[in-house]
C-alpha cells in the first residue's frame, strides 16, 4: 500500500489491475476477471487462488477473505480495521474488484494527509470563488467516484464538521460543493478504515457514535502480522520474487536461518515493514538466497541492557573469533548472532572492543 503521496490516490477505470503497486495484487485478474460471477459466488471466490492479491493460508486470513467475498457482492458500507500496515486498502480494492462497481472509479483518500480547512473540498468539491485560490469549479472525491467506491482511508482522524457532512452522505446519499447551492447525488460505495479505536474515541468526544454505526455496518478486522506467523514463510517467499523481479535480481529464497529470525522478530510495522526489509534485502544480497546478514532487523537479538556488559562483550568477541574477525556476511559475526551487522558493528564500538584482532587467528 503507498503511503507516499499526501493527500489522495485517484484510480481511472482504465488502469488495469496488473499496473498496481501492491506485491501480488496482479494475481487477481486471473480469477476476477468476471467480477459479478465471482462476487454471485462467495464460496469460490473465497477459495480462488488469487486470494484477492493477499497472501496466507492462516485461520485469520481465510476469515478476513470469506467475510471481504460475502460483502463484495452488495452495497454495504465496511469498516476496515487494524495496525498499520496490515493491507487494509488492499481489502478495499478486493472488495471494489469483485463487486458489480469493478468497472467504475475507485477513488482513495487519505483523511489524515489533509488540511482541516481543505478536507471538504477534496471529499465534496468546490465552486469557483469559494475561498481564496478557488478560481474554478472542481468536483470531490465523492463525485469522481459515483458509480464506483471511495476509501476513506484514517477515517477517524476526520474533524467533527466533517464527520457531520459525512453522515449525510451516508444516510441521504446527497451533499454540495463548498461555496455551492446545489444538492448533489452520490452513487458511490463507501469502504473507511482506520488504525484507531472508534469505540474509544467515541467515549472520548472525539468521533460521533452515529457516524460509526453508518460506517460499521459490515466490520472487517486484520490481523497483525504477529498473529499469522503461519503465513510469515509465504509472504516473506513472495516479496523476495517480487523484489527480484522488480530489482532484475536472480533470487531463491530466504534461508532456513534468516527465516528462523523472521518468525521470532514481532513485526510492528507488519507486512509493509517486511516487504521494505525483504527488499532491502534483495538488494544488500551478493548472493541468490537471502541470508541472515542480508537483513537489517531492528533491535537487539543478541544481549544488551538486560545482562552485564562482560557478557555482552563475551557473546560478541566468540562471535567475532569464530568468523575470524568478520562482522559482513553469511559467515560473518552478525549472522552467527542474529542481528544486523549496522548494529553489531555499533556495539563493538560502544564496548571498544578490536575487531581487527581476531583476524588470521592474531586474538585466541
Amino acid at each position: 500500500m503507498s503511503t507516499q503521496f499526501a493527500v489522495h490516490e485517484f484510480e481511472s477505470r482504465s488502469q488495469p489491475l496488473e499496473q498496481h503497486p501492491h506485491a501480488g495484487f496482479a494475481a487477481l485478474t486471473a480469477t476476477l476477471r468476471d467480477s459479478t460471477r465471482a462476487a454471485a459466488n462467495p464460496d469460490v471466490f473465497a477459495s480462488s487462488g488469487a486470494r484477492f492479491g493477499m497472501v496466507g493460508e492462516s485461520a485469520s486470513m481465510r476469515g478476513v477473505l470469506d467475510r471481504v467475498a460475502r460483502v463484495a457482492a452488495t452495497g454495504a458500507t465496511v469498516l476496515v480495521t487494524g495496525e498499520t500496515g496490515t493491507g487494509k486498502e488492499l481489502v478495499a480494492r478486493a472488495i471494489h474488484v469483485a463487486s458489480a462497481r469493478a468497472t467504475q472509479p475507485f477513488v482513495r483518500v487519505n483523511c489524515g494527509a489533509l488540511a482541516e480547512g481543505l478536507v471538504a473540498s477534496e471529499l465534496f468539491g468546490h465552486e469557483r470563488g469559494a475561498f481564496t485560490g478557488a478560481l474554478e469549479r472542481r468536483k470531490g472525491r465523492f463525485e469522481l467516484a459515483n458509480g464506483g467506491t471511495i476509501f476513506l482511508d484514517e477515517v477517524g482522524e476526520l474533524p467533527p464538521a466533517l464527520q457531520v457532512a459525512l453522515l449525510r452522505v451516508l444516510q441521504e446519499g446527497e451533499f454540495e460543493r463548498v461555496g455551492g447551492t446545489e444538492t448533489l447525488k452520490s452513487d458511490s460505495r463507501v469502504v473507511a478504515a482506520t488504525n484507531r479505536n472508534l469505540d474509544d474515541a467515541v467515549r472520548e468526544g472525539r468521533f460521533r457514535s452515529d457516524l460509526l454505526f453508518r460506517l460499521n455496518v459490515f466490520p472487517i478486522a486484520m490481523p497483525p502480522l504477529r498473529e499469522r506467523n503461519g503465513d510469515l514463510p509465504l509472504i516473506a517467499e513472495h516479496c523476495a520474487r517480487q523484489s527480484a523481479r522488480k530489482l532484475g535480481r536472480r533470487i531463491r529464497g530466504v534461508s532456513p536461518r534468516a527465516m528462523e529470525a523472521l518468525l521470532a522478530y514481532p513485526w510492528p510495522g507488519n507486512i509493509r515493514e517486511l516487504q521494505n526489509l525483504v527488499e532491502r534485502a534483495v538488494i544488500l544480497t551478493r548472493g541468490e538466497v537471502l541470508e541472515l546478514a542480508d537483513f537489517e532487523l531492528p533491535g537487539p537479538s543478541i544481549p544488551s541492557s538486560e545482562v552485564e556488559p562482560a557478557d555482552e562483550r563475551r557473546s560478541i568477541e566468540e562471535a567475532l573469533r569464530a568468523a575470524r574477525g568478520r562482522v559482513y556476511g553469511p559467515d560473518g559475526a552478525a549472522a552467527s548472532l542474529g542481528v544486523a551487522p549496522s548494529t553489531l558493528d555499533s556495539r563493538i564500538r560502544r564496548l571498544g572492543i578490536d575487531k581487527f584482532a581476531f583476524r588470521a587467528g592474531r586474538r585466541s
